[in-house]
């Protein structure tokens, strides 16, 4: 039970899966329903501070090598180009919206790198992030809930 816990909230830190990916986890492996909930996602609102210091502190040492830099150059582009006119627009709220959408490709990382590259305000593009998770979370946890209801497991 706690190694599921264990796995659930990596899931919930990792780049690959987010809270997407950690609360079905959770809530599959037969874990608490709400405490995955709690824990998926306030794992998933750290990954933002860690984000940043590691855009502001680390980044600009790993840029040193041309693969990270090339591979840096490739997601700032990306960025700029899936989610920037949105994010520029809307600010705030468009950064919560786009944190919010369960998609690959979208969540606390995408809206870290954004903050980063956009220069939003730190302490509102937490507040827009979490928001976001929190919105995101709901949704996947009430989809998971609702296909276990379905499967009669819940």
């Amino acid at each position: 039970m706690i190694i599921d816990f264990i796995i659930a909230i990596l899931w919930s830190l990792s780049p690959f899966g987010e809270a997407k990916a950690g609360i079905p986890y959770g809530m599959l492996n037969g874990l608490n329903i709400y405490l995955v909930f709690i824990f998926c996602f306030l794992a998933n609102v750290l990954v933002f501070p860690i984000m940043i210091f590691f855009l502001d502190k680390i980044n600009k040492y790993f840029l040193r090598w041309f693969f990270y830099k090339k591979s840096a150059i490739y997601v700032a582009r990306r960025a700029k180009t899936g989610s920037g006119e949105k994010i520029q627009k809307f600010g705030f709220w468009g950064l919560i919206l786009f944190v919010m959408i369960p998609l690959p490709g979208t969540g606390v990382y995408a809206g870290s790198i954004a903050t980063y590259l956009f220069k939003i305000e730190r302490q509102k593009a937490f507040w827009a992030n979490t928001i976001g998770i929190f919105l995101s979370s709901v949704i996947v946890w009430s989809a998971t809930l609702l296909s276990m209801k379905g499967m009669g497991q819940a």
